[in-house]
């Protein structure tokens, strides 16, 4: 579906994760902070591709055992560890990373304003933050705005743009990509695999649960082509 088989927990495809240790500047040394780690994708492959340090951090254990695990077995464990944490209260003292990023983080999380606030605070003045990101399409409003709220992942709707969003937590803004074609097409080799894996799925997650979460895909994807959500890529310094 992301075009690896790496065990994707965003979704941030390969092509996409190979640009990001240029635009944070991650080398051996250098040290990267990963919100949202999941099981490590794509924080544990950027450590491996770029050699820097990597913190992945995130609420559920099990998924930071899978992740470290993975390091073990990417004979990268030297460079990663793991810490369950909230991304809107980060345990960590001031400046104490070179680089930050998240993928697909902020549409799940309620505090959007605080989590950005806190990752200016945990970096060094001049580090940059590369994150990805779902949201309603802007300029929206009345039924078709609380539509793409309710098809979209939880908290996708933001109190104000997300350019508004980082200059208020003191970060410039200094590239956004527009990624919403890729999220579709992820989004339809999902589909499609699980169409094509019907009996096996409904076997292991139920008939009735596998029917709701295939028709959430399509009615996202349904969504997407209305126009009404989409995914972008950002690129931001502290300031």
């Amino acid at each position: 579906m992301l075009g690896c088989d790496f065990g994707g927990t965003s979704w941030t495809t390969q092509a996409q994760a190979d640009v990001i240790p240029a635009a944070l500047g991650l080398k051996s040394g250098t040290s990267l902070l990963e919100i949202g780690a999941g099981s490590g994708w794509p924080g544990l492959y950027m450590a491996s591709s770029s050699g820097c340090d990597i913190t992945l951090l995130d609420i559920p254990l099990n998924t930071l055992r899978h992740a470290s695990q993975r390091a073990t077995e990417e004979n990268i464990s030297h460079l990663s560890n793991a810490v369950a944490a909230s991304g809107a209260a980060l345990p960590f003292r001031d400046a104490a990373f070179d680089a930050i990023g998240h993928s697909d983080v902020l549409c799940c999380l309620p505090e959007k304003l605080e989590m950005l606030e806190e990752c200016r605070r945990v970096v060094n003045a001049g580090a940059k933050m590369l994150f990805f990101v779902i949201a309603p399409a802007s300029n929206l409003t009345g039924a078709d705005l609380k539509e793409a709220c309710e098809i979209g992942p939880p908290f996708v709707g933001t109190p104000d743009n997300y350019e508004n969003l980082l200059k208020a937590s003191a970060w410039k803004l200094l590239r956004k990509t527009e990624l919403t074609t890729e999220y579709r097409n992820a989004l339809q080799r999902l589909t499609n695999g699980l169409e094509t894996g019907r009996e096996e799925l409904q076997a292991v997650m139920g008939r009735e649960t596998f029917k709701q979460n295939l028709q959430y895909r399509k009615d996202q994807i349904t969504a997407i082509d209305r126009g009404l959500l989409v995914r972008e890529m950002y690129v931001a310094q502290a300031v």
